[in-house]
């Protein structure tokens, strides 16, 4: 067997019906369209998704779904995690080397009581505090 040889199998297919050509046929005249309207005149074609002037399913589902652009900063608790408190210069890397990120976070924001104090010890534009 090779792809010169292959054929259906016996009774698998029928020729299509040829429409439109004479009464002795069961589909002249009309050519199976019915009578009249709209459906029934050459070059019809309806839209995807027409229901007959009803409205239809994808105007009435309410619309879902959106996504920011806007990356939001990781949210650290300083109360929590003493160990940035005790840094002495605060950069996204001295955040990552004592408390466990993923490769993914490009910002962190520090929050807490304590955080106002941490400002000034802050010298990477990727990290901010809560405080003003």
């Amino acid at each position: 067997m090779g792809l010169h040889n292959l054929q259906p199998a016996p009774g698998s297919t029928r020729n299509r019906k040829r429409v439109g050509r004479g009464q002795g046929s069961g589909t002249g005249k009309t050519a199976g369209r019915g009578n009249k309207g709209q459906k029934a005149r050459s070059g019809y074609s309806r839209k995807r998704g027409f229901e007959g002037g009803q409205m239809p399913l994808y105007k009435r589902l309410p619309k879902v779904g959106f996504v920011s652009k806007v990356e939001k900063p990781y949210v650290i608790n300083v109360e929590k995690i003493k160990a940035i408190a005790a840094l002495d210069e605060i950069t996204l890397e001295s955040i990552k080397s004592v408390h466990k990120l993923q490769k993914t976070v490009k910002r962190v924001k520090l929050i807490g009581a304590s955080a106002k104090e941490l400002a000034a010890k802050i010298k990477d534009d990727a990290v901010t505090t809560s405080g003003k």
